[in-house]
């Protein structure tokens, strides 16, 4: 049985274009995918189209509202008030509202990362 995502926003549909066409290089389809994902996350440069800061800039952009709720929720579900709380160091503390290029990125990188969970978590897929 192959499994089917089932994207219910923008970015799902671009987190799911992309794990549909990386699938068919794995033995084992959307699971390895998911895997190695979680594995490296974004950072490991597996995201093509988020590799460079003008892609994950642009990226961060385009989809700049799932994204955003998408941090409001992790920060609530946490506890926590402050990206700085759940990037830690990696978060530039003196660009609070990411108005600049490396916290874009991260953004970027979190949701991606995030809506591929949520696909996979709609799709019994355990990665």
């Amino acid at each position: 049985m192959t499994t089917k995502l089932q994207p219910e926003t923008a970015l799902e549909r671009n987190v799911a274009r992309w794990a549909n066409a990386q699938a068919a290089s794995y033995d084992n389809g959307l699971d390895g995918v998911f895997k190695d994902l979680f594995y490296g996350g974004c950072q490991s440069g597996m995201v093509g189209h988020l590799i460079y800061y003008k892609d994950t800039v642009s990226f961060y952009r385009k989809h700049r509202k799932e994204i955003d709720e998408l941090l409001y929720t992790m920060l609530d579900g946490i506890g926590e008030n402050s990206p700085a709380d759940l990037f830690g160091d990696k978060w530039d503390k003196k660009d609070p509202f990411a108005r600049d290029t490396q916290n874009q990125n991260l953004l970027a990188w979190f949701g991606f990362e995030e809506s591929a969970r949520r696909l996979c978590d709609r799709a019994g897929i355990e990665a």
